[in-house]
């Protein structure tokens, strides 16, 4: 820490942007809007809590997927090399491209995989079906709403344009769609071998995919575990 007037500033700052998103002024719709635009964020740190305790290969997988869709948007961005609207109101940006919207491409990927994960992969063991499809439409529907809002709010605040959301839509969706194939197909059968290995057993990394409803399972079988435990506890009491 430099002393009382010796201090020796740098020609110039620069911004860490990672959470830095700008809205009008005395704009409430934009402050929603912009808080809403960091859901990407949110997603991140939520698979990499997910990652941390249940150590599941197919949320790895995921993860992974939503990393090379990202991948591919940089790609995309320095390809075509189209700017931002407006020319460029924003300073703190990653880039001053803007076509694919990286944002709107995130938020389609995780949505349209989501969706398909519930519709496709996860299956209800138990009889209560009515519940079980009802809550899936309702998350499918909160996922699709939020990638739109987030898709929305990138225009409102004058992020991208409507073609640059859209297009960054599309991308992300069929990059979902191909990453679940993907999944489903190549990496799911091999999940059973790299789970056997010794490092995988060291970090206790699971796989998961033969069970149709990880939920359901983890919530009968430590129901069960915490019955047998209590039975055996309330014995040793007599």
């Amino acid at each position: 820490m430099a002393a009382d007037g010796q201090c020796s500033l740098p020609a110039s700052w620069r911004p860490v942007t990672l959470t830095h998103v700008e809205y009008p002024a005395g704009d409430l719709s934009g402050h929603l809007l912009a808080y809403l635009s960091l859901s990407p964020i949110f997603v991140v740190v939520g698979f990499l809590t997910l990652i941390i305790f249940k150590r599941e290969l197919h949320t790895i997988s995921f993860l992974g997927g939503l990393a090379l869709n990202q991948g591919v948007n940089w790609l995309i961005k320095h390809v075509i090399q189209e700017p931002r609207p407006c020319g460029g109101p924003h300073t703190a940006v990653g880039t001053k491209y803007g076509m694919p919207s990286s944002h709107s491409q995130f938020m389609w990927f995780f949505s349209v995989y989501s969706f398909l994960f519930l519709y496709l992969r996860m299956h209800q063991t138990n009889n209560a079906r009515f519940l079980d499809l009802l809550w899936r439409h309702v998350l499918s529907l909160g996922l699709l709403t939020a990638a739109f809002l987030v898709s929305y709010s990138r225009v409102y605040l004058l992020y991208h344009t409507w073609s640059q959301v859209f297009y960054g839509g599309v991308a992300g969706s069929l990059m979902a769609v191909a990453w679940f194939i993907i999944t489903q197909e190549i990496l799911t059968p091999l999940f059973p071998r790299i789970a056997a290995w010794p490092i995988s057993e060291f970090f206790l990394i699971r796989d998961t995919s033969l069970i149709p409803n990880v939920l359901w399972f983890e919530y009968t079988v430590t129901r069960a575990e915490a019955r047998n435990r209590q039975r055996k506890l309330g014995t040793k009491l007599q």
